[in-house]
């Protein structure tokens, strides 16, 4: 049994870093849940509606940490060398 809890903590520990690191890394875009009225803004600006958006999955290192639910939209802000900075959206999804 102390094996097995052993085993799980390492596994906590190994993702805890791994996901750490993802998130600190020098190409990843800033990640950020949308509120339910900045949703209804982008849904309206680009006359979508929610399931027509990209998806990104609930189980995705990128949002792990934010804690978002199956509906949820996340605004990706990428920095681009020729176009500044362009913000891409994605509706979560369960896996």
């Amino acid at each position: 049994m102390g094996e097995v809890v052993s085993l799980l903590i390492i596994k906590r520990w190994v993702v805890a870093i791994e996901t750490k690191e993802v998130l600190s890394h020098v190409l990843m875009p800033k990640h950020e849940v949308l509120s339910d009225e900045q949703k209804a803004e982008v849904l309206k600006t680009f006359n979508v509606r929610n399931d027509q958006l990209p998806k990104i999955f609930s189980t995705d290192l990128a949002i792990s940490h934010l804690k978002s639910k199956d509906g949820d939209v996340i605004k990706i802000t990428r920095k681009s060398p020729t176009a500044g900075t362009t913000a891409y959206y994605r509706v979560v999804t369960e896996v």
